[in-house]
């Protein structure tokens, strides 16, 4: 989702790569789980997101959104994003000690809490969020450490392909009537998200991804 702030009253006004070091370590944060609560319609799932739910929860897209997501808008597309407890205002998968329960296939945005990313024109940098984790003594990390990702090049390429594609969808979104916008938009949503990637492992996950990337992207002209 996109956020129309000044990068220098958000974070400290530098921009970082995965192999710098960041003061984001939260120490296991120690039995702090506010940045899970609170976060309305915010932790967008992407693609990989939903499979990793569907891969190590074994629920598919439907179950996940009948019972811990939801569908919104942003950007201009229909897009799945986490759904807050509504009695707590929590994540649905945070326990009764306030704890991660799907720690390891946690989505992408988690991961990167608190950092952010700041898209250029030909990829992406990291910058850390100064005023959205409550702990003041964070420890420095690196930040493919912190991140967690095997193969973290592979997964930067895919997140600033989607990322880009995205873009393109919205910028033809704007050109199209309303029926002919939600036609797109739905169809994104069925390509990506309602259709189960066939893949046991991320390498092949990474190889259906970008043939139906480029097969969406012939489709629609972009």
């Amino acid at each position: 989702m996109k956020r129309m702030v000044d990068l220098n009253q958000v974070s400290d006004g530098r921009l970082y790569s995965s192999g710098d070091m960041v003061k984001a370590d939260c120490r296991d944060c120690k039995g702090c789980s506010e940045c899970c609560r609170g976060m309305g319609s915010s932790i967008i799932l992407d693609p990989m997101d939903v499979w990793r739910f569907q891969e190590k929860l074994h629920k598919d897209f439907r179950t996940l959104i009948e019972n811990e997501a939801e569908l919104g808008m942003a950007d201009g597309m229909i897009l799945p994003n986490l759904k807050m407890n509504v009695k707590t205002d929590a994540c649905p998968f945070l326990d009764e000690n306030g704890r991660c329960s799907v720690h390891e296939c946690r989505p992408g945005l988690c991961r990167l809490f608190p950092l952010g990313r700041y898209y250029e024109e030909n990829g992406f940098r990291y910058f850390i969020q100064i005023h959205e984790c409550r702990k003041k003594d964070r420890g420095k990390i690196k930040i493919k450490k912190w991140l967690g990702i095997p193969n973290l090049k592979e997964y930067e390429t895919y997140i600033l392909s989607w990322h880009d594609f995205l873009e393109k969808c919205r910028e033809g979104a704007e050109t199209l009537n309303g029926e002919k916008r939600r036609t797109l938009a739905l169809y994104v949503l069925r390509r990506f998200y309602e259709l189960p990637f066939p893949a046991d492992s991320e390498e092949e996950f990474y190889a259906e991804f970008a043939q139906r990337l480029k097969e969406s992207e012939e489709k629609l002209g972009l």
